[in-house]
């Protein structure tokens, strides 16, 4: 009988479905790919609002003039640059072979950062020959890869000097990786970029402006040596490679010839397949701002470019195909049409010959180097052959900086309270606050010991509907408590769990399923950055369009209390938010004056210190707000809050014994209290006294 008695509660929850959302309903079952959908529906009418603007370009003054708009732009979105310092290169190894040789080289793009690079220089020149800047794919070898190599030992056998660089995260530029083995502890080459890449979009810079910089410190060095001839500089490189080449030519006037492989399409064609991609590859506002692929190619006009595409490519053919259509306008008003083309072939994400025979052929009508353009075998260099440095990378021979490091230096000193917080809150998180009464509809019922267990669904900032649990005490109440947790709104909803605590202190409980949670999440979009389960590709595509998913989430919370007010009829409202979803009630409570208090549960304290945490958490991720470290960040909403008497629970256990006061760091001194619990029970009491304060 006794323990009968004690099953009763695990009995009657397993009798209980708490899941909202039912199989058949098919209006609402594609929830866990709403997010994605829902970000998917802005791009696109940004995205329309852009191609609106290039159909009524109609003249060559126009389009000189969105030109020199899109220069602007594109710096605005990725800059500002460092500032030029001494490269320091140096030469590591010299090695001559039969038609070539090779200078291995390493300087500093910035102080301390470090790029390796190997110039492979054609035997027999005769006077200055025209370069090519070689840009590497997501290869872990970088240009080491025998693919890298067959294109860079056919450009060097038909007289053309190669320079390859290791973009930071691959070759020699491991971030991430074990001294022992030299091998990546984190992933391939797109969690290089995008684990160091989430941490610059928080502190105000990005993956991409770093790597740009690289290229453009990459032509400066070439442009030291005297075999080579300024004016003949071109650029290539496939898949993040053609990224690269992209960007960098874009940027750099320098170059005049350019040839991207595998990598341009339009925005529109990316989101309905493959989805955004790794971090260097998002430029922060960038569709918003009104820029798609296609602009880094008509930024260069009439200058030549050439597309290389595939068919089958992951970038997708048939946006390539209408990006090229909109570049040959612009060369066609400035009377250049031939100095623009685009190849394709029938394959796959890769590389072809009838590919590397057009560009070949490219570079050599534009750089002037005449000579057949026939693709060739050749014989791969070895592994010890192009090996750079003494260990084999660069941060255990050199001992220099990360990105990591760069990042903390773009962060800035922030006040206790900077001024105008809440508007600068709103628009760098993409906050959109709610203009209706939030729809809303009850689907099911269960009865509990004093209290109901409601079901229900609420119409979201977009076509989607967020489901919710109501736990409601049999005796009327007009207190409310809206609660938020990052693993779903189940976790907490059993019997003798935190919100029944809740409920028996006499309020209701509202728990949210908030996009990307619960039944909400895990949907089918997973991305090339996924970490653990947390696609960092979704967070990314709401960078590209002004907007964060706290920032979404803050919107849908605020609608739900409006829900408590208007249908339940609560006259106090509190919020409850357990770990990373602290900065959704953070933001939601400094955006609404309806939230009267506020309870954080082992919550996430800081942006700032994500960013300085080389081994920060990844599922903390989608709860940051990009550019925030350059304006506010968490302690500054605690601050403002203040007067909502915040409290703080926390389950991370100091010296000593018993229930414990701390004051948190600064700048949040004083704004909150922290209490420090040793078990599920102290935590319930001191939430059961936070309903009574």
């Amino acid at each position: 009988m006794f323990l009968l008695v004690l099953q009763i509660p695990g009995i009657l929850s397993a009798q209980e479905d708490l899941k909202v959302i039912q199989p058949h309903w098919v209006n609402f079952k594609d929830g866990p790919n709403a997010l994605y959908k829902h970000l998917t529906v802005q791009a696109f009418s940004q995205l329309d609002k852009r191609d609106a603007a290039i159909a009524a370009i109609g003249s060559l003054d126009q389009w000189k003039a969105r030109q020199e708009w899109t220069k602007r732009t594109l710096l605005d979105v990725v800059g500002p640059f460092p500032e030029k310092t001494p490269l320091n290169p140096r030469i590591t190894r010299r090695i001559e072979k039969e038609k070539f040789s090779l200078e291995h080289v390493v300087f500093e793009s910035q102080p301390g950062f470090y790029v390796t690079s190997t110039l492979f220089i054609p035997n027999g020149l005769r006077g200055k020959a025209p370069a090519i800047l070689f840009c590497s794919g997501h290869a872990a070898e970088a240009y080491r890869s025998a693919t890298y190599q067959h294109m860079i030992l056919n450009l060097v056998a038909k007289g053309f000097i190669v320079f390859a660089f290791d973009p930071v995260g691959q070759g020699e530029r491991l971030e991430y990786f074990d001294p022992v083995t030299n091998e990546s502890t984190i992933g391939g080459p797109t969690k290089q970029h995008s684990y160091p890449g989430a941490q610059a979009f928080i502190a105000g810079t990005s993956q991409a402006t770093y790597m740009i910089w690289d290229g453009i410190r990459a032509v400066d060095y070439l442009l030291t040596r005297k075999e080579v001839d300024a004016s003949r500089i071109g650029i290539t490189g496939r898949s993040g490679g053609g990224t690269q080449s992209s960007y960098i030519a874009a940027f750099d006037e320098r170059i005049y010839a350019s040839a991207p492989e595998n990598y341009i399409t339009n925005f529109k064609r990316l989101w309905l397949t493959h989805g955004p991609q790794d971090a260097e590859q998002n430029f922060y506002r960038g569709i918003q701002q009104g820029l798609d692929q296609p602009d880094l190619l008509i930024v260069r006009a009439p200058k030549p470019n050439l597309m290389i595409t595939t068919t089958r490519d992951i970038f997708n053919i048939e946006g390539a195909r209408e990006a090229a259509s909109q570049i040959q306008k612009v060369y066609q008003s400035y009377g250049a049409e031939g100095q623009f083309e685009m190849v394709e072939d029938d394959a796959p994400h890769a590389s072809t010959p009838k590919n590397r025979e057009a560009m070949y052929a490219f570079f050599q009508r534009h750089l002037r180097l005449p000579g057949h353009s026939r693709d060739e075998p050749v014989d791969t260099l070895s592994v010890e052959d192009l090996q750079v440095t003494r260990t084999g990378q660069v941060l255990t021979t050199y001992k220099g900086k990360r990105v990591v490091d760069l990042n903390q230096r773009v962060l800035a000193v922030l006040p206790d309270l900077p001024n105008d917080l809440v508007n600068t809150a709103q628009d760098l998180s993409g906050y959109v606050a709610p203009k209706h009464p939030a729809e809303s509809m009850m689907v099911g019922r269960f009865q509990r010991d004093g209290y109901s267990v409601e079901k229900h669904l609420m119409k979201g900032e977009g076509d989607y509907w967020i489901p919710y649990l109501l736990l409601k005490p049999n005796q009327a109440t007009t207190k409310a408590v809206l609660y938020l947790d990052p693993s779903g709104k189940g976790t907490d909803a059993a019997i003798q769990g935190d919100m029944e605590a809740l409920v028996r202190g006499g309020a209701m409980v509202l728990a949210p399923d908030l996009l990307n949670v619960g039944e909400m999440g895990q949907g089918g979009f997973t991305g090339d950055s996924n970490f653990e389960g947390h696609s960092y590709n979704l967070w990314f595509g709401s960078i590209l369009i002004g907007r964060s998913i706290v920032g979404i989430h803050a919107g849908d919370a605020n609608r739900l209390v409006s829900v408590l007010q208007e249908k339940e009829k609560a006259t106090e409202i509190r919020g409850l938010a357990k770990g990373a979803m602290s900065s959704v009630l953070l933001h939601a409570a400094a955006f609404n004056a309806n939230i009267s208090k506020i309870a954080l549960v082992n919550p996430l304290i800081s942006f700032q210190e994500l960013v300085k945490d080389p081994q920060y958490d990844p599922s903390m991720t989608a709860y940051t707000v990009p550019y925030s470290g350059k304006a506010y960040d968490l302690p500054q909403l605690l601050n403002y809050l203040s007067d909502r008497k915040p409290l703080i629970l926390s389950s991370e256990f100091p010296a000593g014994e018993g229930v414990q006061l701390e004051a948190l760091p600064s700048p949040a001194t004083g704004a909150a209290q922290r209490i420090v619990t040793r078990t599920t029970q102290e935590r319930q009491e001191y939430l059961g006294k936070w309903l009574e304060r």
